[in-house]
């Protein structure tokens, strides 16, 4: 089973990864394939709407004859970024406590009660 990581969330970690370096779409695309799983036409998608929303800027340098589009984050970029992090770390809270069945009666898959 997995867990999709969608939306804000995909902000956040787009966002956590620029607030580190500048970096071009393909090579940003690959850290966040081989770490989550999230495909480039995801991706691309939420990185616009990102420089649509203003958190990014791009720019285009040379390499090897052609030009790589570079990602930017902004200073709105960086706030939005702290708020995804602040929401992440709410919300991950809450789902330990839930998941960790703190002060809660569990019961099993055939409803018999465990605890």
């Amino acid at each position: 089973m997995a867990i999709q990581a969608t939306g804000i969330l995909l902000e956040g970690c787009v966002l956590s990864l620029l607030a580190r370096e500048d970096a071009y779409g393909y090579s940003l695309t690959q850290q966040m394939k081989s770490t989550l799983g999230v495909s480039e036409s995801t991706l691309y998608p939420v990185m616009r709407r990102l420089q649509t929303d203003d958190c990014l800027t791009v720019y285009d340098m040379p390499h090897n004859g052609r030009n790589r589009r570079y990602y930017k984050i902004t200073k709105r970029g960086l706030a939005r970024y702290w708020e995804c992090k602040a929401a992440w770390a709410d919300f991950k809270q809450r789902i330990d406590t839930v998941l960790s069945g703190q002060n809660e009666s569990i019961i099993d898959v055939e409803g018999s009660l465990l605890k």
